[in-house]
């Protein structure tokens, strides 16, 4: 009973969408009556990044590389239909859905409600936002599924991989066919400065700490530290980004419930096909569960940092991202719960045996 409450969301990450809320209006009131906060921010640069929204993202992004084991790529084996289909579903649809998505309804159903320059922007935050799966979330939503811990790992880690492989031609593809050009090497360094880095970090203070004070200490003690962090650094990125996106926000607060809803849609779609996919195929549910919810789940870290990184922080193209946080979790929790209730469309479960069981 213990283990299995350890493994539930945590307070912070089930009222993120409050906590999004509170630090949007934080931000929005201290970019309206303390002016100076954002021109300061917005001066401290370096190499085109924003110093004090860089170091934030990497304390929630380098967290998140210490979980990933690349030595669990060796249980690929144990049960590559449920890998392909996620992986499938993550790189080769998801992000082409939300692009099309985006595209109706920010050019087309909402044409009126939108300018057009700046639908264009929320259809670019919106690309960034939905072709990178999310590697730290989803082990919550697999736990709360009962979901295969190890197919889970595996899935996270090859995610990790194709990352550093598929973003950035998905991403230049998917923005080239609406004539938005993003220089290559900009995107490219992005890529390293917030996946490359804290991947290699992680990595090496995940063997450091093994070595030292072996993986049960890692995975129970150490990891845990930085719960509060990362919610932290998460927090205080929101208010610095809502401080450059006050006036926006004042000045058309429809906007946020506009880009919400394809956001919202990618997320049903991509899990609710997933999972028909693996229920088709005759998966167990402890590998169609996390197969369709790391499908569902975006990266929000990396898109918010790629879309600062190449827009600024007063872009539009950030808010759209931004609006990503705000919505992940409330949907998530409520896909969780349908995947809960419909277990019974699935055959048992097959549990991957792994003696360095990880999570």
């Amino acid at each position: 009973m213990k283990k299995e409450k350890a493994q539930d969301i945590g307070f912070f990450e089930k009222y993120l969408s409050i906590w999004v809320l509170l630090c949007m209006v934080s931000g929005i009131l201290i970019g309206r009556f303390l002016p100076g906060i954002p021109e300061i921010l917005s001066k401290m640069q370096f190499a085109g990044q924003n110093i004090p929204i860089a170091v934030l993202i990497w304390i929630m992004i380098y967290p998140m590389m210490i979980k990933i084991d690349f030595q669990s790529l060796k249980n690929v084996g144990k049960h590559p239909l449920g890998i392909v289909i996620s992986s499938g579903s993550s790189w080769l649809i998801k992000p082409f859905l939300m692009f099309g998505l985006a595209s109706l309804f920010f050019l087309v159903i909402f044409k009126a409600l939108i300018p057009a320059g700046l639908a264009q922007d929320f259809v670019t935050g919106a690309v960034l936002l939905g072709t990178a799966p999310c590697t730290a979330m989803v082990f919550v939503w697999s736990n709360l599924t009962k979901g295969d811990p190890a197919h889970t790992l595996v899935q996270v880690s090859i995610n990790d991989l194709l990352i550093l492989i598929l973003f950035v031609p998905i991403v230049r593809f998917l923005l080239g066919v609406n004539n938005v050009q993003i220089p290559w090497d900009t995107l490219i360094f992005s890529i390293v400065l917030f996946v490359v880095v804290p991947l290699i970090g992680g990595f090496l203070t995940r063997a450091f700490m093994i070595k030292n004070k072996g993986l049960e200490y890692l995975n129970e003690k150490f990891v845990t530290k930085f719960d509060g962090i990362t919610t932290l650094g998460l927090l205080l990125t929101l208010i610095i980004i809502f401080t450059f996106q006050g006036d926006i926000i004042l000045a058309q607060p429809l906007f946020v419930l506009l880009i919400a809803v394809p956001l919202i849609l990618q997320n049903v779609i991509s899990a609710t096909f997933t999972y028909q996919i693996c229920k088709w195929t005759k998966q167990p549910h402890n590998i169609a569960a996390p197969a369709a919810l790391i499908a569902a789940s975006d990266f929000f870290e990396l898109s918010v940092a790629v879309a600062i990184a190449i827009f600024g922080p007063t872009s539009p193209v950030v808010l759209a991202c931004t609006v990503g946080v705000l919505t992940e979790v409330p949907v998530m929790l409520l896909l969780v719960k349908f995947v809960n209730k419909t277990k019974h469309w699935f055959p048992q479960p097959i549990q991957i045996i792994d003696k360095k069981k990880e999570y």
